[in-house]
């Protein structure tokens, strides 16, 4: 895939390639733009508009519709994940869990679904007895309400339920106040609270004039009448009465005649409900209640109520219901309903054996799935030489998740992750779950925006054998995978020393963005070179005699540090050394002899035939030719290299002067390098200021001559 970029951030345009189903490392220096490149093919896959927003330019800010980003070239890619700080942010170390939605990842396998299936099939009659009657969940319904209706009480019976608030004071609706019969037809009809609470709302008004505020007829013979109705009703107790009334005119279907005539007393009393009223409908809410938990259990029926059987059909002969266990529900009505229900049980048990046997698989299949993962997290904990350990425990809501302990305390978990974790603990650990949960999830893209920085060897190797050299179905081996990363030792790793590891071979390049244009080069293996190698193969090919010196006093330092060749090279980068000094100490040094500087210029031939030291030390000496050579040479390190013999007192910008002394001085930071002269590693913001430094040194010797 050749993915073009346009109007993203720092990256004016260019283009990135990506083949498929292997790894490919995009190499960059800091602020080339690799999180804005994932950013900006994450947002296009996933048509997130506000993200890609986000990218839009600031120099285009007064104009944002007319310059939105534009990414093409990755239409084949449906679907992509991206593992950077969002994702750990959104995903990982949640407060009762290591990461979120653990059962997902690591036990819901295609296999887990399937014997999920097959147990469902067996258990089909049982499915299709509630599906084929609804009149079932109407009375799992009405029993539930039942219950509600009590209250939460230690005693069963809350003066805060339903049943006493409506009914425990007397139903004064089926029983109407005496004196207040004429209202009847409003406190008997279905908007009776709607009635009451327009009447009681009126209440307010009586003292503002002599007329009724509701028929505005004299108020003097109608005012207690109306006052009275306030104090023998109000709305919420009738609501409540109203919601209890249906719920036991739908309850006295399923009782018993006698129970079913006791409990119409106690809804139609007159006084409320007495000690001995209570007493027996707690009698019948014991009864409900059991019942009622049998139905629940028998339609949530499935793998997690039947793996802990020893014996399938023993459990499922606990299912069926036994009727005349419940006196006050003793109804043909509900006898009927529960032959139903036994009947669909009966149906199961003659597959029991089947039943059984699913039951038994997917137990296994759940413990095998949990283990090899675990185990494979926990392998590489240990080789990484993370002192801990992980556990995928099961909830009590059959829910899975990811437990992290110590190794040290193996039975106490940690519950804050990301507090307790070092940084570097943490973005380990949060990349391998990142792992599982991608090859979970299939994208045809996985987006890794600088993963492995800050990590010593031997923690990088184990992430990398982890997310790559493993089996094909448990790594990221080979899926499609852009890797972003600042550190070169990345790619060496990756290209130079375990390219025979991968199946399908691993693609590496470099980018660099010069005024807005982002470029890619490819990096093979062979462009991964020591730094001698690197400095001879520059002195053959660098035609400015100056660079080559440079390059050749670095592969003299290499070499032999104390050699003549190094000490008569290193004079001619310094200032007032017409006669080459001979460095004794730090802080001591002597002229060098006509036989050392002999000596010297013969070591130094033989990679540069025709050096003169007082040629060279002229050329290095001209201010003006150096910054001819300097505007000329298209290798920024090279500019860097002119710049320090320009500007040899090292004035100016602290950081670019950071940047050149500690960085670019030393170029040995690994033992190979990509050569500066082919890859662009200067930043382009420090030749930025080495320009501006520059031209401002110039400019004021242009003043100070005139």
């Amino acid at each position: 895939m050749n993915i073009s970029l346009t109007r993203c951030n720092n990256i004016e345009s260019g283009n990135v390639e990506i083949v498929e189903n292997t790894l490919n490392v995009k190499y960059a220096i800091n602020g080339t733009g690799k999180t804005t490149i994932g950013k900006a093919i994450s947002a296009k896959v996933l048509n997130d508009q506000n993200r890609l927003l986000e990218l839009v330019p600031f120099k285009y800010a007064g104009d944002v519709q007319n310059n939105l980003p534009e990414i093409t070239g990755i239409e084949s890619i449906k679907s992509v994940m991206i593992f950077n700080e969002d994702y750990v942010n959104q995903y990982m170390f949640q407060k009762d869990e290591v990461i979120k939605d653990s059962f997902e990842i690591f036990v819901r396998t295609d296999n887990y679904d399937k014997h999920l299936a097959e147990i469902e099939k067996l258990l089909k009659d049982i499915n299709i007895t509630f599906q084929k009657h609804p009149e079932l969940d109407f009375l799992i319904q009405t029993f539930d309400q039942f219950i509600e209706g009590f209250g939460k009480s230690k005693s069963g019976y809350s003066a805060a339920g339903a049943i006493a608030k409506g009914i425990g004071k007397g139903n004064k609706i089926n029983n109407i106040p005496l004196g207040l019969e004429a209202y009847s037809p409003y406190l008997q009809n279905k908007n009776n609270v709607g009635w009451l609470k327009w009447q009681l709302d009126g209440k307010q008004y009586l003292e503002i004039a002599s007329q009724c505020p509701y028929c505005t007829n004299s108020i003097s013979q109608q005012k207690d009448l109306i006052e009275k109705v306030g104090k023998e009703f109000d709305a919420k107790s009738v609501e409540q009465l109203n919601k209890m009334i249906i719920v036991f005119k739908n309850l006295l279907q399923y009782f018993s005649e006698e129970t079913a005539k006791s409990v119409n007393e106690i809804i139609d009393n007159v006084t409320g409900i007495n000690d001995q009223q209570r007493e027996y409908l707690l009698e019948i809410k014991t009864q409900v209640h059991n019942l009622l938990g049998q139905l629940h259990k028998l339609k949530t029926i499935g793998y997690h109520s039947l793996k802990d059987a020893e014996k399938i059909s023993d459990e499922l002969n606990q299912y069926k219901l036994n009727i005349s266990l419940y006196s006050h529900l003793q109804s043909k009505e509900l006898k009927d309903k529960i032959d139903i229900i036994n009947h669909s049980l009966d149906a199961v048990l003659e597959s029991a054996g089947k039943l059984q046997g699913a039951v038994a698989q997917q137990r296994i299949l759940i413990q095998r799935t949990i283990e090899q993962n675990k185990n494979a997290i926990n392998a590489f904990m240990s080789s990484a030489g993370y002192n801990y350990s992980v556990e995928i425990k099961e909830t009590d809501d059959h829910q899975y998740k990811m437990i992290l302990s110590h190794n040290d305390s193996l039975n106490a978990s940690i519950n804050a992750v990301r507090d307790h974790l070092s940084y570097g603990e943490r973005n380990a650990f949060a990349l391998v779950l990142f792992m599982f949960s991608a090859i979970k999830e299939k994208p045809d893209l996985v987006i890794l925006d600088d993963p492995i920085s800050s990590f010593d060897g031997n923690k990088k190797f184990a992430i990398l054998h982890m997310l790559f050299l493993g089996d094909v179905q448990s790594c990221f081996r080979n899926k499609t995978v852009l890797l972003l990363t600042h550190e070169f030792s990345t790619v060496i790793d990756i290209i130079y020393t375990l390219p025979s590891k991968f199946t399908v071979q691993p693609q590496a390049s470099f980018l660099s963005v010069r005024k807005g244009a982002l470029m890619e080069k490819s990096i093979k293996k062979e462009n991964i070179i020591s730094f001698h190698q690197i400095a001879l193969d520059n002195i053959r090919i660098v035609s400015n005699t100056t660079i080559k010196l440079i390059y050749l006093r670095r592969l003299v330092e290499i070499e032999n540090p104390d050699s003549m060749a190094w000490h008569l090279l290193s004079n001619i980068f310094h200032q007032d050394r017409e006669v080459p000094k001979y460095r004794l100490s730090s802080s001591a040094e002597r002229d060098m002899t006509e036989n050392e500087i002999n000596q010297a210029t013969s070591e130094i031939r033989i990679h540069y035939p025709g050096f003169d030291y007082q040629a060279e030390y002229s050329k290095a000496s001209d201010i003006l030719q150096l910054k001819k050579e300097y505007d000329t040479t298209q290798s920024n390190y090279e500019k860097l290299q002119l710049y320090r013999l320009i500007n040899k007192d090292n004035s100016g910008n602290s950081i670019v002067r950071r940047f050149v002394n500690e960085t670019f001085h030393v170029e040995n930071d690994y033992l190979f390098q990509l050569n500066p002269r082919e890859y662009d590693t200067v930043p382009e913001y420090i030749i930025n200021e080495c320009d501006k430094e520059l031209n401002d040194m110039f400019a004021q010797q242009t003043r100070g001559a005139q």
